[in-house]
């Protein structure tokens, strides 16, 4: 089969595109809120999801991380299962979910309340479960999924990295994070690498 390249370029751009609209529809006021919630933690940041969701919020625990910011990634079924022990109420808990209904997030949340733990929620839809229950709703929502029957999470999925990605620059800003503390955390690979020969001279 020979591969169609303007497909394949058309793709890349659709996605682009998608990506690019944020700039002009994301709530601006609750992205803020979220940083200021993160900046001002007393404690540690959990992100969590299912399936796709799941990945989404493991690639942003480790962005954070990178910045000094303890982020860790708290497993839905583990989570019921004694994992929210390591959940205190000086945390934030962040929710990523497209739909915000998702029944193996949501099954926790009253234990959460109970702990007095900040819940924030990543989701489309500010109605649902999550959108309601969350002290902060940040509203990410695309007009499509990149695939013909609209259904597999990708454009959407690279919206949440990207809003995560914007955090951890402002964060990286705000608190005046060095090349010299970005190499203590990242020693390794091309990216130590490059560090190393900035901070050195």
């Amino acid at each position: 089969m020979v591969r169609d390249e303007n497909q394949v370029r058309s793709l890349f751009r659709i996605e682009g595109q998608e990506i690019q609209k944020l700039a002009s529809s994301i709530d601006t006021v609750q992205v803020d809120a979220l940083i200021r919630s993160i900046a001002e933690q007393r404690g540690n940041i959990f992100l969590t999801g299912c399936g796709t969701s799941a990945m989404v919020a493991q690639k942003a625990v480790h962005t954070l991380r990178v910045v000094n910011i303890p982020a860790f990634f708290l497993n839905p079924s583990d989570a019921v299962h004694g994992a929210l022990g390591a959940v205190t109420s000086s945390d934030i808990v962040i929710f990523i979910s497209k739909g915000g209904n998702t029944k193996e997030l949501i099954s926790f949340l009253p234990n959460l309340r109970e702990k007095q733990v900040e819940i924030i929620s990543v989701t489309e839809d500010q109605r649902s479960t999550l959108g309601q229950d969350a002290d902060l709703v940040v509203t990410i929502k695309v007009s499509r999924e990149l695939d013909e029957f609209d259904m597999l999470a990708t454009i959407s999925s690279m919206s949440v990295i990207a809003l995560f990605d914007v955090v951890a620059v402002e964060l990286m800003q705000e608190e005046h994070f060095t090349e010299k503390q970005f190499l203590v955390n990242h020693p390794s690979g091309a990216v130590g690498e490059k560090l190393r020969e900035d901070t050195h001279g």
